[in-house]
């Protein structure tokens, strides 16, 4: 599969990090970063990562992991909630701070994300990915769960009842969450605009599928309105100053 329009964002904007650093390694902060999915390629990439993230068996993979790719002199890790971020990590510490499914399961994604944008430095981007409410109503009411797609549309929080996720946002919502922690959003696509409405066997039965299919998932990711009705919308918003690209 081609990279999606979200790894090429984060490329793009640590290509940008190394050159306002005169080419010294990028500083990434992952809050929530788990088993080291997004921490452990990037510290292969030449980034210096920290990871904030609670769970310790996930601490445990992501040592491995790191262990296994030689990167473990890269990633400092602190295990805490992202409520306490700001005890953990210095302000204004990171060029790219990572909340990719985060915000679905904090207790207060304001007071997340004003963290994030306090240890973010002038100049530096705040990545979020998260889930779309529309498009967990739009799957619910086609596939005829019409009573989940009318609770989707009437909870203010989008979600269902004995959901382990807490909310799910809309484009609208999303940007205005960062944007009120003083951050300018300069880009706001869908992730998985139609990766999760092809069939697999389509995928399976055409071995040229998978890449037609990445390049139109690309195509499309910032054309509304399908990136409005992708299974998850990625934002990035900068902090003031430094600088940009």
């Amino acid at each position: 599969m081609r990279p999606d329009a979200v790894r090429l964002a984060l490329d793009a904007e640590l290509a940008a990090a190394r050159r306002r650093r005169g080419g010294e390694p990028p500083r990434v902060l992952d809050v929530g970063g788990g088993s080291g999915v997004l921490a452990v390629p990037f510290a292969a990439g030449g980034c210096v990562v920290t990871v904030v993230e609670p769970n310790p068996n996930a601490l445990a993979t992501l040592s491995r992991r790191a262990t296994d790719a030689g990167v473990g002199d890269r990633i400092t890790v602190f295990q805490a909630d992202s409520d306490a971020l700001g005890q953990v990590v210095p302000a204004g510490s990171a060029d790219l701070v990572l909340a990719h499914g985060l915000l679905e399961v904090v207790d207060d994604p304001k007071n997340t994300v004003a963290a994030m944008a306090e240890a973010v430095a002038p100049g530096g981007v705040v990545s979020v990915l998260a889930a779309n409410r529309t498009a967990a109503l739009l799957h619910r009411a086609v596939t005829g769960k019409l009573d989940e797609a009318t609770r989707l549309a009437e909870d203010p929080t989008g979600r269902l009842p004995g959901e382990t996720l807490l909310r799910r946002f809309d484009t609208e919502g999303l940007l205005a969450l960062l944007t009120d922690a003083g951050l300018t959003v300069e880009i706001l696509v869908g992730h998985g605009v139609l990766s999760e409405l092809v069939p697999g066997s389509v995928l399976r039965q055409d071995s040229s599928a998978r890449d037609a299919l990445a390049a139109l998932e690309l195509k499309l990711a910032s054309t509304p309105p399908l990136r409005d009705i992708a299974a998850r919308l990625h934002a990035m918003a900068r902090r003031a100053g430094g600088g940009s690209r």
